[in-house]
């Protein structure tokens, strides 16, 4: 249609269009390309906005979740096996709990991938959003291969620490859902993620899963000093200044927490910024550079 459309000083359409108006191969693939968006298939910009900082091998605690979600990830394509695996992925808030289950999704290459987020369910009705969970459920029993994130479980529950309170509606949707074999011949694979292990385990959820993976924060001088060392923001002897200054102190910090601080020194005059960064990590409880460990 853009084609026929003459560029004026007003935008006006040609008086001939109808005789000449042709859909070609080529606004098909135009529109499949700019326009339409599958309503199946993989969710390539979630994952993709997950893993914007990639996946940093700080340790061997990341290796082993890596390995174990493969392993995982086999036991739901094998024929041979139940058709059904879930994985609760659990850990501290900011330690890249998302960003390892998108890792694991997207190495799946299931042909069916989809992202269950809270954060696409704002404004729901406890109906809307059981509705909504069911869904996306559903759908994936269509496919021969399929894999299911499911982001922050709780949030998706509506818990409160405050009362407690939650959703009973979504926790029985989710419970019967996480134990639900998928249709004869199909394999599914769920991921979820949680900040609450407890909670689940309060709720009884974490019987509904196959395996529990937990994500620590970082604890290590030497695990943080690694993270450093992928960035070009600090000299080899800032690094050094630094694992001096933290050498012996307790660490305890998520990686995406971590990361966070790094851009923040970014800004930072080069002259200054070493001393910023400790200052930062001490302030949001990170670093204890008062009690040394023995």
């Amino acid at each position: 249609m853009n084609r026929l459309i003459k560029a004026n000083n007003k935008v006006e359409v040609d008086p001939d269009a109808s005789e000449k108006l042709q859909v070609c191969k080529d606004d098909f693939l135009h529109a499949l390309e700019h326009d339409i968006k599958p309503a199946f298939g993989a969710s390539a910009e979630a994952l993709e906005h997950f893993l914007a900082r990639g996946i940093i091998i700080w340790g061997p605690s990341v290796s082993g979740i890596l390995e174990d979600g493969t392993l995982l990830t086999q036991q739901a394509r094998v024929a041979d096996t139940f058709g059904l695996v879930s994985v609760l992925i659990e850990g501290p808030p900011n330690s890249g709990k998302t960003a390892l289950a998108a890792k694991l999704a997207k190495d799946s290459d299931f042909p069916f991938v989809k992202v269950c987020s809270p954060e696409d369910m704002v404004g729901f009705t406890e109906t809307a959003k059981c509705l909504q969970i069911r869904k996306i459920f559903d759908d994936a029993y269509r496919s021969q291969l399929s894999c299911i994130l499911v982001d922050n479980i709780e949030r998706l529950l509506d818990y409160g620490s405050i009362g407690p309170r939650y959703s009973n509606l979504t926790l029985q949707a989710l419970l019967v859902l996480l134990k639900k074999q998928p249709p004869k011949g199909k394999k599914l694979l769920v991921l979820c993620t949680s900040s609450r292990k407890q909670v689940l385990e309060e709720m009884e959820m974490l019987s509904a899963f196959t395996a529990v993976l937990h994500v620590p924060n970082l604890s290590q001088p030497e695990e943080l000093i690694t993270v450093l060392e992928q960035f070009d923001l600090f000299t080899k002897q800032d690094i050094h200044k630094i694992y001096n200054q933290i050498s012996g102190h307790n660490v305890f910090i998520g990686i995406k927490k971590l990361l966070a601080l790094i851009d923040m020194a970014r800004q930072t005059d080069p002259k200054v910024r070493v001393i910023k960064f400790l200052t930062k990590m001490e302030e949001e409880g990170c670093l204890d550079l008062g009690t040394m460990i023995h």
